[in-house]
């Protein structure tokens, strides 16, 4: 194991980098925070700043993770790769396929590596359930399901974005979709071959969506099912991953999110009997598991196990599905 930490800098501190990516950095075995960076630095302390330039002129700077609106990601992207600066973007990659595009040329010509931050891939659970795939536990997928949903009133923040659809793109597809999207074709190790979206306005009134369905098929023929949505109550059940086999179902309950946590359930085809699973790591930050893969890829000189050109595929796949 290399002995030496990345030098990061994250660009965008909302609620997201604040509550989950900041403190994964700051607790990563291979990470430390050089430099906190926002249109309005109040709070970051003595590391932050609103001046990107400077930011991207600091050696110590290594890497850099852009969680800002979505519109911003393309141009944000593209200065850190001309800077000579690793990325990890959040996710969704841009507003639409062609600056998402220009992302992944400009970190490919700079030589630099991009990553987009889908962190349910490194759920303790996620990861499990992966390998209880690839073994055969689950015998042949012909389902796979997603519910992933909140609730997202106008007024949710001061500055609401996500239902701007110049900054954001689009509503609770653009924003929740991905994930499921991402996740399902790394749990079943097949690509998906076509994707299909339906949109609803149905509660809140603003000019994105507020809830989708996204139906499609897998290239070994499974089918997969997801559904998102910002007009669902906290309250209600909303967090649920089902994977269906010839030899056994599992329901995976609350490891959808940002948290860790959640629980695993395999149900076997024959007996109809429920096992809840162990997973070791089950509560370790996803955040933190994704900071460190990164931070060991950049720091070994090796390529992200999740190569940018197949995140451009698969948002490309997304926006068609519903443009």
């Amino acid at each position: 194991m290399i002995d030496r930490t990345l030098g990061w800098a994250v660009v965008g501190c909302g609620w997201v980098a604040r509550d989950h990516v900041i403190p994964a950095i700051h607790e990563a075995r291979n990470g430390r925070i050089v430099a906190l960076c926002d249109r309005d630095p109040s709070g970051l302390g003595d590391l932050g700043t609103s001046d990107l330039a400077a930011v991207l002129a600091d050696p110590a700077v290594e890497a850099v993770y852009v969680a800002t609106p979505n519109d911003q990601h393309s141009p944000v992207v593209s200065a850190c790769a001309a800077a000579g600066k690793h990325v990890l973007c959040e996710k969704p990659m841009a507003t639409k396929s062609e600056d998402a595009a220009v992302m992944v040329a400009a970190c490919a010509d700079a030589g630099v590596t991009l990553g987009i931050a889908f962190d349910q891939r490194f759920h303790g659970a996620h990861t499990h359930l992966r390998a209880l795939v690839a073994g055969g536990f689950l015998g042949t997928v012909t389902q796979a399901r997603i519910f992933y949903a909140c609730w997202l009133p106008p007024d949710w923040a001061a500055d609401n974005w996500r239902v701007d659809p110049k900054r954001a793109g689009g509503g609770a597809l653009w924003d929740l979709a991905p994930h499921g999207i991402d996740l399902l074709e790394v749990l079943l190790g097949s690509p998906w071959t076509d994707l299909h979206a339906l949109v609803q306005r149905r509660v809140h009134d603003y000019p994105v969506d507020d809830g989708a369905v996204l139906t499609g098929r897998f290239q070994d023929g499974a089918l997969g099912t997801i559904q998102v949505g910002y007009n669902c109550p906290d309250a209600l059940p909303r967090r649920t991953l089902e994977l269906v086999g010839t030899k056994a179902m599992v329901i995976a309950t609350d490891t959808m999110g940002q948290t860790p946590g959640g629980t695993l359930t395999l149900i076997d085809a024959v007996t109809g009997s429920r096992t809840d699973l162990s997973v070791p790591d089950i509560e370790r930050s996803p955040f933190l598991n994704q900071i460190e893969a990164f931070g060991d890829a950049i720091l070994a000189g090796q390529p992200f196990p999740y190569p940018a050109e197949r995140d451009l595929r698969l948002f490309t796949l997304m926006e068609r599905s519903c443009r």
